[in-house]
């Protein structure tokens, strides 16, 4: 997502910005979602054009017949809702691009309205192109969204690229009470001022030509609903213990540690039986291994074209091959010498929250789950929601956007794999196992054999706090080294498409990597990814690198 601060704009950018809101009855009329009261629920209110066929023509000054945009602003002013945390704007196609600034504010609940905030599209951060998630019928385009506290009234108001504001009677251009009524009314002018795009078609002062805003626009207001019961602690957190990748479909999952060493006798990997009579038992001397396995053969019986075999585990029960044993193939000694080095470069499992624990609703979600092979790159992004939520709340936000990219926004699940929040908490994102390579819908075009980890907040122009960025190399440290990647490597991934490789481009990257590496975007901000540096380093000491 572009790195845009979700920021206050004030009075400044409303007198830019001048235009009559339509007015929202109330929630009787809002389209509603909703499932269990402790599941949240989700309100969708049209944006409808302003001051066109009619509408909301009392706000425009006497005498002063403004003519009908085109394409018009879009707007809503709702000051009766049920209470909402979370916004974001949405529209029918996803490949359909948002050329306009899109605003909002919010009342608390009990209190005052928010200034003006703006949203930032989310064209950057989705499944990919070609995805069956992003081609169905029930996906969306939409905005990043903006976590705004308990609310329960809201204005925003949608303006094309290259609209103007027209002159069109006494005050033009300027609220003629000082913005939108900051006490919870509808939003509308006062009758005398007219704020207008200019004509298309070129009308008295009309301005620049005026982008088309996509079809279906819609605000969408979030209510993450009630915190569930805590779970138990062994069932809420995975806790920091030995790593074993869960196997995907296939097979095992790559750079699982070995645990019993492969059984090398005839019944495994001899094509029939010894004919040799057995030897006269022997006292058996246990000889000495190394910690870890071991580049060095060992002895070839006289006579034999077998290959040399590497040293086992220290962990193998299975005895010594015996002399007249067939070897395995050359793939199997590949393999185990792969898992051998990944657990050499591994780290310690970090402390995970786990869906449950933040509360997902697991009925919303698509059934199933995608995997990629590997897990070649870590992808750091920030969520663009903002930086007001306490450590207390991460889990309501959580709830709130895993709702959004689902019932707003139309994808299977949760997007990114993992989250962590600014007191360092590390929650566990789409489902379908932390171990393995579950594919997420996080770096447009590079969603295969990656994985995404997103900050909760905003870092444009924000430091992260340190604990955040600790977090981060504790979890990449761990998940990378279940694959055998160094953190301080680079990679190749194949791009799906984008703003910044095209398809089928074989692009080189950091195996933590920031999102704008992979996309033209500011993501995951300046200030965040100027530390993915120290990210890489602190990481591989964890692997012991």
């Amino acid at each position: 997502m572009r790195a845009y601060l979700a920021s206050s704009i004030g009075v400044a950018c409303t007198a830019a910005l001048a235009l009559p809101l339509a007015v929202y009855p109330g929630p009787a009329h809002a389209r509603a979602e909703r499932t269990a009261a402790s599941s949240g629920s989700t309100q969708s209110l049209p944006l409808l054009p302003l001051v066109a066929d009619g509408l909301d023509r009392g706000a425009v000054a006497p005498g002063g017949d403004a003519p009908a945009p085109a394409p018009a602003d879009r707007g809503v002013a709702a000051s009766r809702v049920r209470p909402f945390s979370l916004v974001g704007v949405v529209w029918d196609q996803p490949s359909a691009d948002l050329h306009g600034r899109v605003q909002v504010r919010t009342r608390a609940v009990g209190g005052e309205w928010s200034p003006w905030r703006e949203l930032v599209p989310y064209g950057d951060e989705g499944p990919d192109p070609d995805s069956p998630e992003l081609r169905g019928v029930r996906a969306h385009g939409g905005t990043a969204p903006l976590w705004v506290g308990d609310s329960d009234g809201v204005q925003a108001r949608v303006r094309p690229e290259g609209a103007a504001v027209t002159g069109g009677g006494a005050g033009a251009g300027a609220d003629a009470g000082g913005g939108a009524d900051a006490g919870g009314g509808a939003g509308v002018d006062a009758g005398g001022g007219a704020a207008a795009d200019a004509s298309a078609d070129g009308g008295p002062g009309a301005g620049a030509r005026s982008a088309a805003l996509p079809s279906g626009l819609r605000l969408e207001l979030i209510d993450p609903g009630e915190a569930p019961a805590p779970p138990p602690p062994d069932r809420a957190v995975l806790r920091a213990l030995p790593a074993h990748p869960a196997p995907t479909a296939g097979g095992a999952a790559p750079g699982a540690r070995p645990s019993a060493g492969p059984s090398w006798g005839p019944s495994r990997w001899s094509a029939r039986p010894s004919l040799r009579p057995p030897r006269p038992s022997r006292p058996s001397v246990k000889p000495s291994w190394p910690s870890r396995w071991s580049a060095k053969p060992s002895p070839r019986p006289s006579g034999s074209s077998a290959k040399p075999l590497p040293y086992p585990s220290t962990h193998s029960t299975q005895p010594t091959p015996p002399p007249g044993a067939i070897t395995p193939p050359p793939s199997a000694l590949a393999e185990e010498a792969a898992k051998a080095n990944a657990a050499r470069y591994s780290a310690p499992r970090p402390s995970i929250v786990t869906r449950a624990g933040w509360g997902a609703d697991e009925k919303i979600r698509e059934t199933g789950h995608v995997y990629s092979k590997t897990v070649k790159v870590a992808f750091i992004h920030h969520t663009v929601t903002g930086n007001k939520y306490s450590c207390l709340q991460a889990p309501s936000v959580l709830r709130s956007i895993y709702r959004y990219h689902v019932k707003s926004l139309g994808w299977r699940d949760y997007g990114y794999n993992f989250t962590i929040d600014k007191c360092g908490k590390i929650y566990e994102g789409r489902s379908g196992g932390v171990t393995k390579a579950v594919r997420g819908a996080h770096t447009l075009g590079f969603n295969t054999n990656s994985m995404g980890v997103a900050v909760l907040g905003t870092f444009s122009a924000k430091k992260p706090p340190a604990k955040a960025v600790k977090a981060i190399a504790k979890l990449t440290a761990w998940k990378l080294g279940l694959f055998n990647r160094n953190p301080r490597g680079t990679t190749h991934l194949v791009s799906g498409g984008g703003n910044k490789y095209k398809k089928g481009a074989n692009v080189k990257l950091h195996v933590i990597a920031g999102h704008r590496d992979g996309f033209a975007t500011e993501c995951p901000g300046k200030d965040l990814y100027k530390k993915l540096g120290s990210v890489r380093k602190t990481a591989a000491r964890l692997q012991g690198r």
